[in-house]
């Protein structure tokens, strides 16, 4: 891959790369952040993400949130998978969106906003609308940002999310195995599902309002979003289970 743009800000460095059918986004050596296929920018190329949809299953959201832009990905794929959403997306880094803008075709429109903030700040302190869907992928050079996984932000979070909505959390394959976190997604939700992806992540779905479809109505579903979408669902909503 070329290397096509560099800066630094106080976080670290920030580079974009280009392989002629990829861009990625990447903040340290061996790091890649986001990848965007240029000709099709909505199909998600990491499967973390691609894992995260699985909250459209029996959802048609009107409003959602997505904690750490990156390169626009998870805004590019809602903006195709749902028409008319409303996508808010918190960047705490004002280079990192001026860069999702000119590198990463981010979609412009009156249904997208985005937000220079930082992303724990924001579910403290947010009192527009509340959102059908929250998701988080906040990561730096140094990995997941720990606040996350902590009993604080879960509870900001589900003030953020309207009463049948979902929080989806990216987390490390470790956090599986953090007790604390368990029990507070469990107290503040009904249903806790969770999947591991094989690649080091750890994908939550919460929520109080949980889908009603039997195994075959989610397989029916799951492969109608993946025409949408362009990559396939149903791999994932079989590796699916119950926090507990």
């Amino acid at each position: 891959m070329s290397l096509v743009y560099e800066t630094q800000d106080e976080h670290g460095v920030i580079r974009v790369f280009d392989d002629g059918k990829f861009r990625t986004l990447s903040f340290a050596d061996g790091d890649e952040q986001s990848r965007v296929q240029l000709k099709q920018p909505h199909v998600l190329q990491h499967e973390y993400t691609q894992a995260m949809l699985l909250a459209l299953i029996d959802r048609k959201p009107k409003r959602a949130c997505v904690l750490g832009l990156g390169g626009g990905a998870l805004v590019h794929a809602l903006s195709k998978a749902v028409s008319g959403i409303h996508v808010t997306a918190v960047e705490l880094r004002p280079e990192i969106v001026s860069i999702a803008e000119e590198f990463f075709r981010l979609p412009k429109s009156k249904r997208i906003e985005v937000i220079t903030d930082d992303a724990i700040a924001f579910v403290e302190s947010n009192k527009s609308k509340k959102f059908d869907i929250l998701f988080t992928d906040l990561y730096q050079h140094f990995g997941m940002d720990k606040r996350v996984a902590t009993q604080s932000f879960i509870e900001h979070a589900k003030t953020q999310i309207k009463d049948g909505g979902m929080l989806v959390l990216n987390c490390w394959e470790e956090h599986q195995y953090q007790l604390d976190l368990k029990e507070t997604l469990l107290e503040q939700f009904n249903t806790v599902t969770a999947l591991d992806t094989g690649c080091g992540n750890w994908v939550v779905f919460a929520t109080n309002a949980p889908h009603s479809l039997n195994l075959k109505q989610q397989k029916d579903e799951c492969m109608q979003l993946s025409q949408i979408l362009g990559f396939p669902l149903t791999k994932w909503q079989t590796r699916l289970e119950e926090v507990v």
